[in-house]
């Protein structure tokens, strides 16, 4: 993807699931990659994973729903390197499910902090980093949910979803005049932790759901992964505002 020789990207919630993944294919692609996360011990045993194989790799553990925590580390991070060459807001998930009428407050706050907040959060401390790069972008993720809504239970989800899909065209309007470029992956169905639940209680749900993908199959971490390694290379220096589906076709009708 480029002589990436020197340049940083930060993943957040990259101790597993997409995120590792996207940790290891940007640290394949020759980045420093900087891995967030709130569990230590995973984040340790990760950099080791990641160093055995050659790549440069630290990890910094903070909570990306603290305001706070976020742009102290950040930061810090930003200054450490002297800039900031990708931001992955990869962190983010379901948080539970709950209908709207039965709803605490608490639970819809976290989940919006959790998906929304913490884009807004992790990308407003690294806009001052981001400048000093000559490639600079912002990748988050939105979801298929961000469109239909979610499923049932999921609806605060999907509406968090659909806030990250705004910010996404909001920041890169904001940040076009400085060239950091602002796009969005929106993964399906993808074999990852997220499902383990219901691979482990339902497993003839969980296999039905590739009847519903074009391609006949559920996604694997590391294909978006590829598509994020592409959204931070040169080879996409005119894209901005956009939103890649990688869903296999997922939803359309076979």
């Amino acid at each position: 993807m480029g002589n990436v020789k020197d340049q940083v990207a930060v993943i957040t919630g990259a101790t597993g699931g997409i995120g590792f993944e996207v940790a290891k294919r940007l640290g394949k692609d020759g980045y420093t990659v900087v891995l967030n996360g709130i569990e230590d011990e995973a984040g340790a045993k990760r950099v080791e994973e990641l160093t055995a194989e050659g790549i440069t790799a630290e990890y910094w553990g903070f909570d990306v729903t603290n305001d706070e925590a976020v742009t102290s580390n950040i930061t810090k991070i930003g200054e450490k390197f002297g800039k900031i060459d990708v931001l992955v807001n990869n962190a983010g998930g379901l948080g539970g499910r709950s209908r709207f009428e039965e709803m605490t407050t608490e639970f819809y706050r976290f989940v919006m902090a959790l998906n929304l907040d913490s884009t807004f959060f992790a990308s407003r401390a690294a806009i001052p980093f981001l400048k000093k790069s000559e490639n600079a972008s912002i990748i988050n993720y939105t979801s298929i949910a961000g469109w239909n809504a979610g499923g049932p239970g999921a609806g605060v989800y999907g509406t968090s979803k659909a806030g990250v899909q705004a910010i996404t065209r909001a920041l890169a309007k904001d940040l076009a005049e400085y060239g950091i470029r602002v796009n969005a992956v929106s993964p399906g169905t993808i074999d990852t932790p997220f499902h383990a639940q219901i691979k482990s209680t339902k497993p003839e749900v969980f296999a039905s759901w590739k009847n519903n993908i074009l391609l006949g199959e559920l996604g694997k971490p590391e294909e978006v992964a590829s598509v994020v390694s592409f959204l931070a290379s040169k080879d996409a220096s005119f894209l901005t505002a956009e939103t890649i589906q990688v869903t296999g076709g997922q939803g359309l009708g076979i």
